[in-house]
């Protein structure tokens, strides 16, 4: 009877309490819409009611935390797409370049490219009207190539070589958005994987990057998730599977509604044995920091690079009646030793939103010990147990100092304008034959071709053409000489071969990826005495 008593005493707590949040609910509902009726009825101006219940939407999930976001109908499609791994469009990688439409490649197995259409075409027709100098922006481009599946646009094109304009019309498709930018390897025996998100495919991707490159002889793996800013949960907890052997924790999660969820691997992996490296640095959130926690944890593999992010908080998507969405937090996530990393968001969002600002102004990003972490946030890995950290973030085990010496003003000008971009696309459109001839593969290229004293003349003097205004900097120019070489070659390759072959190129300067394989061609990695 006592038990029974103590049941029904504990429910009806349960349903006071219940009640009660209701009626505040309900009142802060009628105050919300009370003051969207005297603005409706008395304000000075007409009101736009779908821009005011917006921005309040907006402003109030700032309250909760950093990453609960609200993403408007017009956006949803947008903000999914890399998720899915895939949208609907024409498939091909543009640039707008003096008003005018280029292709600089067409997606493997798309339609443009099952149609003919081919890297250094110019699009100036679509739908019959003319696109060509009219000031065309990138959105425009985009709202007029994707459409719904199944639905056609009428384009025409210019094509060196030929007089007249040639006529395509494309059937939209599912064009893939690939999460792996880069597989090769680096030397005979080390391997590397660039990932940049989590998406639907991305287990697909990794696996048959890691196969390739077993049959290629690799015996050491460097897994490069810097800017890597994460994505699904699952794909996160796949990954970690692929490299964690026999049946371990990946990730536990909890929030107030929601109870612990653990996640484990349960499969063999492909990458169990055999050196392993991860690359970090301070854009590698979210899910990157599931795999990058999971492996440190378990003393599997070396962390190389600088301190993560710092996202330890788990989004739901809910999608609304109007076909908007809110991602919501729910639960937040730990890593197997019990480090909860996401990094503080007390003070408000614009402090949160600098953090990475501060880092460096503070000093974090150059010296490992600026960066300053409590013996509370102190925790240790599951088999050899190394001090590890928790509270802001993945510490590696191997910091690599931001390394800024090469980057100028001058530099960061001929970035930042598109010039070095827009000289390389000009370079590529009238010299694509040329190269194809004298190189017969990208190896060719890559060993060969040399940003020589003779090719730089015609690369200033093409920044001379078009911005006058931006003067030559001998000084500057000394100093990020190797760079801007580095980067033109790397752009070339880009759009000569692909993305592939632009981090085979540009990753020669990657500070990150040189300790990496240092670590990995000394005693280094195996004085740490981790565990498969």
């Amino acid at each position: 009877m006592k038990k029974l008593l103590f049941i029904l005493s504990i429910t009806t707590t349960f349903i006071n309490v219940q009640a009660q949040q209701n009626t505040k609910k309900q009142a802060a509902v009628y105050k919300f819409d009370e003051i969207l009726s005297h603005i409706n009825g008395r304000y000075v101006d007409t009101v736009n009611n779908n821009q005011l219940v917006e921005a309040a939407i907006v402003a109030m999930l700032e309250k909760l935390d950093p990453h609960t976001t609200y993403i408007s109908k017009e956006e949803v499609d947008d903000a999914n797409s890399s998720i899915n791994g895939s949208f609907v469009g024409v498939g091909i990688r543009f640039q707008i370049m003096k008003d005018t439409l280029n292709v600089v490649a067409t997606i493997p197995g798309g339609p443009s490219e099952k149609l003919g259409i081919k890297p250094g075409d110019k699009i100036v027709m679509i739908d019959g009207k003319t696109i060509a100098g009219v000031g065309l922006k990138n959105n425009q481009v985009r709202e007029k190539l994707m459409g719904e599946l199944g639905s056609k646009v009428a384009i025409e094109i210019v094509r060196k070589g030929i007089s007249k304009n040639l006529a395509f019309v494309i059937t939209r498709d599912k064009i893939p958005i690939f999460s792996v930018d880069a597989s090769y390897m680096i030397t005979p025996e080390i391997g590397y994987v660039k990932l940049n998100s989590f998406s639907r495919t991305t287990l697909d991707e990794v696996q048959k990057s890691i196969a390739e490159l077993k049959l290629k002889g690799m015996k050491h793996l460097i897994f490069d998730l810097k800017g890597n800013g994460g994505g699904l949960l699952d794909q996160a907890q796949k990954i970690a599977d692929e490299f964690l052997s026999d049946k371990k924790l990946v990730v536990y999660s909890e929030g107030r509604a929601q109870p612990r969820s653990d996640l484990e691997t349960y499969r063999d992996g492909l990458w169990e044995k055999g050196s392993l490296v991860i690359l970090t640095d301070e854009y590698t959130a979210s899910a990157s920091e599931i795999v990058s926690g999971a492996i440190q944890d378990w003393d599997r593999g070396l962390i190389v690079g600088r301190r993560t992010f710092g996202k330890g908080l788990v989004q739901r998507p809910i999608d609304l009646s109007d076909g908007s969405q809110m991602r919501l937090t729910i639960a937040r996530y730990y890593t197997p030793s019990g480090r909860f990393i996401q990094k503080p968001y007390d003070d408000d969002v614009d402090s949160y939103r600098k953090d990475l600002k501060n880092r460096y102004l503070n000093g974090e990003l150059q010296h490992l010990d600026s960066i300053k972490l409590p013996d509370s946030l102190k925790f240790q890995t599951l088999q050899t147990k190394r001090t590890v950290y928790g509270g802001g973030g993945i510490l590696p085990d191997i910091f690599v100092p931001l390394d800024t010496t090469e980057i100028t003003d001058y530099f960061r000008s001929l970035v930042q304008t598109g010039l070095m971009n827009n000289f390389t696309m000009d370079y590529i459109e009238k010299n694509r034959e040329v190269l194809k001839e004298k190189y017969a593969s990208f190896d060719a290229f890559n060993r060969e071709f040399k940003v020589d004293e003779s090719f730089m003349k015609t690369f200033f003097a093409f920044v001379a053409k078009e911005d006058p205004k931006l003067t030559f900097n001998e000084k500057e120019y000394a100093t990020s000489e190797k760079l801007i070489h580095l980067r033109i070659k790397a752009q070339i390759a880009q759009n000569a071969y692909g993305i592939n072959e632009f981090y085979q190129v540009f990753n020669e300067s990657d500070e990150i990826i040189q300790r990496a394989i240092q670590a990995l061609t000394t005693k280094e990695y195996s004085k740490a005495k981790l565990k498969n």
